[in-house]
């Protein structure tokens, strides 16, 4: 059966059962479900009684059809759909010129088409490909046109000029469709603001396999910035689940939200602002779900969902005073207010390995009444920090300290992992608080490697807070770049610490290489020091200084020898290299003055 278009106002004025039968389904409650004769006047009439049982009878079968919208998080459509079965369609709509009327166009777009939903999105792609949002028209009312022919010709509209093109598109090609109007979190919208009673948007609805379905070509076209408008295709909002458009998208009548139960105006002014990319990028939920967070203490904590690993950033006002934790399908945000008052949480997204740059995904409004807690976020503090998935990724496994945030009394912790792979690793301990030279960057941290086991041990030089930087390269990687694995945030308020450097190491401190004694990186002068290290597999190892001093392999297993520091400025620890009669340092001591 074609059906011809309906239009909003129709939708308030339409009683005549000759337009009921004429226009094909409706959403409005009262009127939708009138039952009528097809036959002539001289034919006989339906009973009024089982008119009255036929009218309950398609009442009910209308819920049924058309309130089947509870989201199960598996679809982000109101229909089952595999958009890869589009994708010659997509191609062929979003090429084809728009040259000729509109009833030409539309014939070439659904002539690709087989079946009523493949008609509708020929006609959503070529909008969505075709149609510039109109910069003028929206700033100057007098500009602005809506009608279909006029947008074809000009190829530009504002959000009215979508719907009605597309609407008029749909009923040349027999599909029922209808524009709503309503309110839309859109450009300029701010998250928890008030909504008005007025309208400021139109989309629309068609009607496919016996239900309503919403769509919005305009925010599927592209988006607005700076008064420029660009072409940039949004899958998300062709056939929307409709618990899913609620969230932008709020009807002035409530029985085009598709829903039961329905959204109160209330409850849509405090949803969380997801902007399309939230589901788009596969993100399942987010808490809290109230868009406005009240922090009496300046911290502010939220958590995401998702299908599937993510990276993540965010900024408060523009600025990143927090700590993200990835997680296996989702992340942890700990943010620390610098301010008390009005502010916005702003939260991007990426895919990692598949696109460049992160995405807007959603906002909240933070009030927060005072500041509790405070924590300076060091500058060098680079986000997400601690263990997560990507550590996992990269070979490192059973983390000793699973939280990001690490709190010492003495300023001195030891880190491990479990290693599934050859890695070689760059690890360093950065401040904001202190002036920290290369050297005492790498000298605070100690690593200790064999293989299977990575362990870090690290000492501050004072109390403050600290950041533990860890990197990684394949073992058999012929690169000099490291990749970064993640991060720590060590804190300690502890006035008394004050931790002396390890000594330093260099790149021949290997795999299986253990150092007992002494971890203090400088040596007090005209004393003896005794050195015990465990160094597999060399059939040498001497101290370099004033003089050689081999150190004597015992039996258990350790290279040992007691050494005088008296006239030493520094010694160092070799071992033989691969030329013959060469050596390569390994460990390097100051000693005192």
């Amino acid at each position: 059966m074609v059906y011809n278009c309906i239009k909003l106002s129709d939708v308030r004025s339409i009683t005549k059962s000759k337009q009921r039968s004429r226009e094909g389904p409706r959403t409005d409650d009262k009127n939708t479900f009138s039952i009528f004769s097809k036959t002539s006047r001289n034919k006989v009439h339906i009973e009024e009684k089982e008119i009255k049982e036929q009218k309950v009878k398609k009442k009910e079968e209308y819920k049924g059809s058309n309130f089947k919208y509870p989201w199960d998080r598996s679809n982000l459509k109101s229909l089952q759909i595999d958009l890869k079965d589009f994708e010659k369609l997509d191609d062929y709509a979003a090429k084809l010129p728009s040259t000729g009327s509109l009833d030409h166009l539309t014939k070439q777009l659904v002539h690709a088409a087989h079946t009523d939903v493949e008609k509708v999105r020929a006609i959503w792609i070529w909008i969505c490909h075709h149609i510039e949002y109109d910069i003028i028209g929206l700033y100057n009312e007098a500009l602005r046109s809506i009608d279909p022919k006029e947008i074809l010709r000009s190829g530009k509209g504002v959000c009215a000029g979508y719907s009605s093109l597309f609407q008029d598109m749909c009923s040349r090609a027999g599909i029922t469709c209808m524009t709503v109007n309503g309110y839309a979190k859109g450009a300029g919208y701010q998250v928890g603001q008030n909504i008005p009673d007025d309208s400021n948007h139109a989309w629309n609805m068609v009607y496919l396999e016996g239900s309503w379905h919403p769509l919005d070509s305009t925010w599927g076209a592209g988006h607005i910035d700076e008064s420029k408008f660009t072409f940039e295709y949004n899958e998300f909002f062709f056939l929307t689940h409709p618990a899913l458009f609620i969230e932008n998208h709020y009807p002035d009548k409530t029985e085009h939200q598709l829903l039961q139960p329905r959204v109160s105006r209330k409850q849509f002014q405090q949803l969380v602002f997801r902007k399309g990319d939230f589901y788009n990028l596969g993100l399942l939920s987010v808490q809290p779900e109230t868009g406005t967070i009240n922090s009496e203490t300046g911290k502010v904590s939220i958590t995401i969902e998702s299908r599937q690993n993510l990276k993540f950033t965010f900024d408060v006002n523009g600025a990143e005073h927090g700590v993200i934790q990835l997680l296996k399908c989702g992340m942890k945000l700990d943010v620390y207010l610098q301010k008390t008052g009005q502010q916005v949480l702003r939260v991007y997204a990426m895919l990692p390995g598949r696109t460049s740059q992160f995405v807007w995904v959603l906002d909240y409004k933070i009030l927060c009444h005072a500041l509790k807690i405070t924590m300076k976020i060091p500058k060098c503090l680079h986000n997400p920090v601690g263990p997560s998935w990507v550590t996992e990724e990269a070979g490192l496994l059973e983390p000793s300290h699973t939280e990001p945030v690490i709190h010492t009394v003495d300023g001195y912790c030891t880190f491990s992992f479990k290693i599934i792979r050859g890695l070689n690793f760059l690890c360093s301990l950065h401040s904001d608080e202190i002036q920290m030279t290369s050297d005492m960057e790498k000298q605070h941290v100690f690593l200790t490697q064999t293989e299977d086991k990575a362990e870090i041990k690290v000492r501050h030089p004072c109390s403050g807070t600290y950041v533990l930087k860890i990197f990684a390269k394949p073992e058999d990687s012929k690169s000099s770049s490291y990749s970064y694995l993640c991060n720590y945030l060590i804190i300690c308020t502890n006035p008394s610490v004050k931790w002396p450097e390890y000594p330093l190491t260099y790149s021949a401190w290997g795999k299986n290489f253990h150092l007992v004694h002494p971890l203090e990186g400088v040596l007090p002068k005209g004393t003896n020091v005794s050195f015990k290290l465990q160094i597999p597999d060399v059939s040498e190892v001497c101290i370099d200084g004033k003089e050689f001093i081999p150190l004597i392999y015992s039996d258990s297993g350790y290279w040992e020898v007691t050494c005088s520091t008296v006239n030493r400025k520094e010694l160092s620890i070799m071992i033989p290299s691969n030329k013959p009669n060469s050596w390569q340092y390994i460990l390097r001591y100051a000693i005192s003055k």
